[in-house]
């Protein structure tokens, strides 16, 4: 009684090329790589389409290429952001990359006021001690480790 008829509602792989644009475009909001290997599988689904594969076998394809393109994107630089340590990260902590003056230096460690509170410092190794200003590398606790600041004038060019 009941016929069935097939319909093909999105004639040439229409869904899939949709699908991978919309992810392009969310792509580039996000700034990451991954939603563009998952956009790779919406592709490679309308060309399975294309080439006559069923429903079922384009998703299949679809899940494949993504699977795969993101284990690809994984293994490769792009995949992988470098971590810092919290202490050294100056996204973490504000601190790090501001200047302070230390008046006197005792066994490469000091007492200084920053921020209206009295701070332990230490000497980065290998900075000198006779420096004017010092730039704030890490924060260990409350101690911060500090490096003598490069002036502007020394990294002035000769005109």
């Amino acid at each position: 009684m009941f016929c069935f008829v097939e319909v093909d509602v999105a004639p040439g792989g229409l869904f899939w090329w949709v699908a991978a644009g919309v992810l392009v475009v969310l792509e580039l909001l996000s700034g990451t790589f991954y939603l563009l290997m998952i956009a790779l599988g919406c592709v490679a689904a309308a060309i399975a389409h294309i080439a006559g594969a069923t429903a079922d076998v384009q998703f299949a394809v679809a899940a494949v290429v993504a699977l795969a393109a993101v284990f690809v994107l994984r293994r490769s630089r792009f995949g992988r952001r470098p971590r810092k340590e919290a202490s050294k990260n100056p996204d973490v902590n504000l601190d790090i990359g501001q200047t302070l003056t230390v008046p006197a230096w005792n066994q490469r460690r000091a007492r200084v006021n920053y921020r209206g509170a009295q701070w332990d410092v230490e000497l980065a190794p290998g900075e000198p001690e006779d420096a004017q200003f010092y730039e704030i590398t890490e924060l260990r606790g409350s101690c911060l480790v500090v490096g003598a600041k490069q002036s502007a004038r020394h990294h002035a060019k000769p005109l």
